[in-house]
């Protein structure tokens, strides 16, 4: 009943879009020429250029323009402007996405994909590089399976991040400068130098960009004398090289590299903003590391009848990080045992792409390959204090240091996939795809060195996505899709069992369009998603052991919605919001811990975005915007029932409310900005998880200026 409630909803919300689009038609029209062409939008979603409107799947498209005006820097700034994207911390550069309420918190690999232009960034294992923005061109946020076009990693959405390609025809760039300040925090500063220079007019040309950003940190562990721990040091830096020898030719070379180190790097923040970490409050961890290196070649051919792309990516990922844990009351552990690990992950990647495609008036196909070849290792020295009487904070328990675990997998795949559309009528194009996948496995877990024994697997899938659209106006269509997702199954140390291979199927109705004055697109979804892969404890000769296993089946139901409206010249108006609805509705036989009814982890019900902009010229010579944002959270839950009694569940964030502002003008070749996030300097917990966390709590007041030279 609950369903069909939401997508007769769903129903009603399109055909009411639709009134509103019709009425707007007829309405004054702001007579200025910054219009809402959302008609004029274009992506890549599809790994070939269309119009926005005419993509049958829910997307966010931010300019690169827009996000510096939100200020967006990270991938947890973007979950506070998507609704339907949501996120957990683990320090600078590293995090859990989620689209949906579909991420990659347990499992083999991403369940949302990560891609920097043609450069897929989900390593095997729980490694997704997430890289700081900077002198992007946009961002796309893919909601829903892409299985078809972008493989398993991307089962429940795709975040791509398309950089400013090298301009062939002019010198160009910029220096920027930033200082800020952190409320009862630090100050920071950040710095931007980008330079675009052709070394062959209309043939050659480089495009260089560096970021750095220094302090900003606000969190203390006081019994180790550390203030502002969690101030970042990050140097981010991209190179580009566009050669277009012939009309029908191009190669692009990109190498970026980022490097972000913390003092601070693990510990739960208190509302106090500072850390515990066990089962030495006093000790000074390591420093949290999160360095890596991307190198991709593109290369294009268009041979006329259709265009041929070759994408060949490496990349190498170190990350140090210290991993401590503290039971807290609720906690089947808690009273006696905590402790602390110094983690070191070694990554690297290689993968290549090649596909054809073309697109004609009335037909448009794709075709391609794809190979990857990942390691990735993790060493880890630990030490607990184990006190099974549970008085561990009277004194009692035992300290079980030098102790050592390594773990090591691998994974080689590959796929073939196509894809395909064709206008049946004027209006009316009908299209299908798939993909299929092909991943061998193995993994390899010592508790000493030499003692493990390799395992190995097999997954394979078979992905398919079928699709329409209807124009129903030159400016509005109306979309209707399925498609289908995968993600390989893995393993377990001793004594557990590998688990299975997850499924995911996704059906999805929605409309877009746009007059002068008014956008809108809405969405609805509803999602089944089948041996979903949860981590639990289980107890084995009287210690807890962590495992892998499938949980059963889970659905998730949701409406999503945008809105823009500019009633004057230089005025818009937005609204976006996502409204979830997510829960388990069948347990496995060989699972004894999860229940029917409980949600899945990190979903919101409901969270909104609304946004007022305003252009105006502060003089003939000098135009200037000023810009507000609201951005609503509803709280989100995490549910182990191996972990901690029935009377501490569900573990809960905070509901978020942050109130951001941005003024700017435009003086000279100089643009000058004033900002402020989260003005209200809100204090809430964002992680549910009560165990460990860093930055789980929502960064306080920052207010800042800006300065930036083009030339």
């Amino acid at each position: 009943m609950k369903r069909k409630y939401l997508w007769t909803s769903g129903s009603a919300i399109i055909a009411l879009m639709h009134a509103a689009s019709a009425h707007a038609q007829t309405a004054d029209a702001p007579a200025d020429d910054a219009e809402l062409v959302q008609s004029a939008i274009m992506v890549t979603a599809q790994k070939r250029e269309q119009r926005l409107i005419d993509v049958p799947m829910a997307i966010e498209s931010i300019s690169g323009d827009e996000l510096a005006k939100l200020g967006v820097a990270s991938v947890q700034d973007l979950s506070f402007s998507v609704p339907g994207l949501t996120m957990r911390e683990d320090g600078p550069g590293s995090y859990t996405i989620f689209i949906r309420g579909l991420a990659n918190q347990s499992g083999s690999g991403a369940l949302v994909g990560m891609y920097m232009d043609e450069a897929p960034l989900s390593l095997s294992g729980y490694d997704q590089l997430s890289p700081v923005a900077l002198d992007l061109e946009r961002v796309e946020v893919l909601k829903g399976p892409q299985g078809t076009l972008y493989g398993q990693g991307a089962a429940g959405g795709v975040i791509r991040y398309i950089t400013a390609d090298p301009v062939l025809d002019q010198v160009e760039g910029k220096v920027k400068g930033e200082l800020y300040t952190v409320s009862e925090g630090e100050i920071g500063q950040k710095g931007e130098f980008i330079f675009n220079t052709p070394i062959i007019e209309d043939k050659l040309a480089v495009r260089l960009a560096v970021g750095v950003e220094n302090g900003g940190g606000w969190i203390d562990q006081p019994e180790a004398g550390i203030e502002d721990g969690n101030g970042t040091e990050l140097l981010n830096a991209r190179g580009k090289i566009l050669w277009v020898p012939t009309e029908n030719f191009s190669a692009k070379a990109m190498v970026q590299i980022q490097r972000a180190e913390t003092e601070l790097g693990m510990g739960y923040e208190e509302a106090d903003r500072t850390v515990d970490v066990g089962p030495d409050r006093s000790k000074v961890m390591i420093p949290k590391k999160f360095d890596f290196n991307i190198y991709n070649l593109e290369l294009s051919y268009d041979f006329g009848f259709a265009e041929l792309t070759s994408s060949t990516t490496q990349i190498d990922h170190d990350h140090q990080y210290p991993f401590s844990y503290i039971a807290r009351e609720g906690n089947y552990s808690y009273g006696f045992v905590e402790g602390n690990d110094d983690r070191f992950v070694e990554a690297e990647q290689f993968s290549q792409e090649v596909r054809l495609s073309d697109a004609s008036d009335h037909y448009a196909w794709t075709v391609g390959a794809y190979y990857s070849d990942g390691e990735r290792s993790l060493t880890a020295d630990y030490e607990y204090a184990y006190a099974p009487g549970g008085d561990l904070y009277q004194g009692g328990g035992v300290l079980y240091d030098d102790l050592f675990y390594y773990s090591a997998s691998s994974s080689e795949a590959y796929s073939l996939f196509a894809d395909g559309s064709f206008d049946v009528t004027e209006k009316l194009t009908l299209g299908a795809g798939m993909r299929y996948f092909h991943d061998e496995q193995t993994s390899l877990i010592e508790y000493a060195p030499g003692t493990g024994t390799e395992l190995a697997d097999t997954f394979q899938s078979l992905d398919p996505r079928a699709y329409m659209t209807y124009q129903y106006d030159e400016d509005a269509t109306i979309y209707a899709s399925a498609g289908s997702g995968f993600r390989s199954g893995g393993f377990n140390s001793a004594p557990f069992d590998p688990y299975e291979p997850e499924n995911i199927l996704t059906y999805e109705i929605g409309t877009k369009g746009n007059t002068r004055n008014f956008q809108y697109d809405v969405a609805a979804f509803f999602t089944e998603y089948k041996d979903m892969v949860r981590r639990r404890l289980t107890e084995v000769n009287g210690a807890f052991l962590g495992e892998s296993s499938n949980i059963g089946k889970v659905e998730v139901k949701g409406i999503e919605a945008g809105l823009a409206y500019q009633p004057m010249s230089g005025l818009t108006l937005s609204a976006n919001a996502s409204y979830l609805d997510s829960e388990i509705v069948e347990t496995a036989d060989t699972d004894q811990v999860n229940q029917v009814g409980d949600p899945t982890d990190y979903t919101p019900e409901l969270s909104y975005t609304l946004g007022v902009n305003y252009d105006f010229d502060l003089t003939p010579d000098n135009p200037a915007f000023v810009r507000v944002d609201f951005n609503h959270r509803d709280k989100v839950t995490y549910i182990d029932r191996s972990s901690f009694v029935a009377s501490a569940l569900p573990q809960s964030s905070d509901a978020l409310n942050l109130l951001n502002a941005r003024a700017g003008v435009v003086v000279g070749n100089f643009d000058l900005e004033i900002f402020a996030t989260n003005l209200t300097d809100e204090n809430k917990s964002i992680d549910p998880y009560q165990g460990w966390a860093n930055a789980n709590r929502t960064r306080p007041r920052v207010v800042g200026v800006s300065a930036a030279y083009n030339f």
